[in-house]
Parts: structure tokens; C-alpha cells; sequence
């Protein structure tokens, strides 16, 4: 996915104003595959508010969805953060990501205490990818 790094400084700093809970969102795109460039990106409320999981209401997601489908867009990814481990596919995402086919998942790792580690994936029948996150224009 081709994000700006205006985009992607959006969802860190969502991340990092929670850095003691999950926090979530979804990435709206134009276009579909390698040539998917980021266009929106839409915060969301973590239902439980937890250092250990997240979840979109199901009410609040399909706002999302229809918001961005009526602008002309397509969901290209969900976001959220992980606090207490590397930004990499729990299994309960991998779980979840089930319902969602061809949508990315960015996760930002907080738990280094560093910089935070953005990065995105493709979750496949279990199967999962990492994706590259390509820097595109402001």
C-alpha cells in the first residue's frame, strides 16, 4: 500500500496518545492491490479500552465501511497498536482478519519503549505476509 507519511504519522500518533491500550481505526484507499494508495484514515473507538485486544463496535465499522464506499473509496486496511508486544499478527487477528480477505493490517509496536515500529500485513487463510508500506506523495 502507497501511504504518505502524513497518513501513517496520523495513525502513530493515534498510537501514541494510548500508549497504555490498543487503539484502532481503518485506512481507506483508491485503488485495489499494489496500486492501493491511502487516502483516508478514520480513528475508531476500542471497545475494551484494553492493553490486550482490541475490537471496532460492528455499528461504528459499518459506519466506516459506508462512509468510505460513499466517498469512492475502498476499506484498504484496519489499523490498531500493540502495546505489550512486536507489531506482528496476534492470534486473535489472525483470527479476526478471517472476515475481512485483501484488507492489510497495520500494527504499531510500542512495546520497545523506542521509536514506534509501524508495519502492515496481509492475513490469508491464516497464511500471514508482511506487506511493504511505500512512501507516497503528500
Amino acid at each position: 500500500m502507497k501511504i504518505s507519511p502524513g497518513l501513517l504519522a496520523e495513525i502513530v500518533d493515534h498510537a501514541l496518545e494510548r500508549p497504555d491500550e490498543e487503539v484502532c481505526g481503518v485506512v481507506a484507499v483508491r485503488g485495489t492491490g499494489e496500486d492501493a494508495e491511502a487516502v483516508v484514515v478514520h480513528r475508531a473507538r476500542n471497545v475494551h479500552e484494553s492493553a490486550l485486544r482490541f475490537e471496532i463496535d460492528p455499528r461504528e465499522l459499518l459506519a466506516l465501511y459506508s462512509d468510505i464506499e460513499g466517498q469512492g473509496y475502498e476499506l484498504g486496511a484496519i489499523y490498531h497498536s500493540h502495546v505489550r508486544s512486536a507489531p506482528y499478527p496476534s492470534q486473535t487477528d489472525i483470527n479476526f482478519a478471517a472476515g475481512w480477505p485483501g484488507v492489510e493490517w497495520i500494527i504499531v509496536g510500542l512495546a520497545s519503549g523506542e521509536s514506534p515500529d509501524v508495519r502492515s500485513y496481509l492475513i490469508d487463510d491464516a497464511a500471514v505476509s508482511e506487506q511493504d508500506l511505500i512512501p507516497a506523495a503528500t
